[in-house]
């Protein structure tokens, strides 16, 4: 999900390799090719929750600015949805999207040409995260793999 290229808060600082299997797919987790023909794309990703900074995420996202909503809904997002877990002591937050237009590169990059998302927004918001390892570059969350879909 490429939704912020802004400057990031900082890494874990261990990385170790996790071992990954092959996905499978079949009538509930279709491929590539049969995901393209559907009209709705479905995007997760985590990111670590900074405790330090907890209480103020909280806060921005019971209350969400008017100019961020729009930047998201302009870009053709819907059904966008942060959840958190606590996981080994962790707190961590879970995003979930639904992505109706037919350029997610270009629409989400559009959500940075906000300025008021792209410099009060992120930087607040980033501030409350710490990056996965193995983020990609430019990225704050980890994009989630589905597995599964029933509509």
């Amino acid at each position: 999900m490429s939704m912020n290229i802004e400057p990031t808060a900082p890494t874990h600082p261990e990385s170790c390799p996790v071992p990954t299997a092959a996905p499978v797919f079949g009538p509930t987790n279709p491929d590539d090719a049969t995901r393209s023909s559907d009209p709705v794309k479905r995007y997760a990703a985590v990111v670590e929750l900074n405790p330090e900074n907890e209480q103020l995420y909280r806060k921005l996202h019971a209350n969400v600015w008017p100019e961020v909503q729009q930047a998201i809904k302009n870009a053709k997002i819907r059904n966008f949805n942060i959840f958190t877990a606590e996981l080994n002591g962790k707190k961590f937050l879970f995003s979930f999207m639904e992505y109706t237009g037919s350029d997610p590169a270009g629409d989400f990059a559009s959500i940075g040409h906000d300025p008021v998302t792209r410099d009060k927004w992120w930087p607040l918001t980033n501030s409350c995260q710490i990056r996965l390892p193995g983020t990609p570059d430019g990225e704050q969350w980890t994009p989630i793999e589905m597995l599964m879909h029933l509509p």
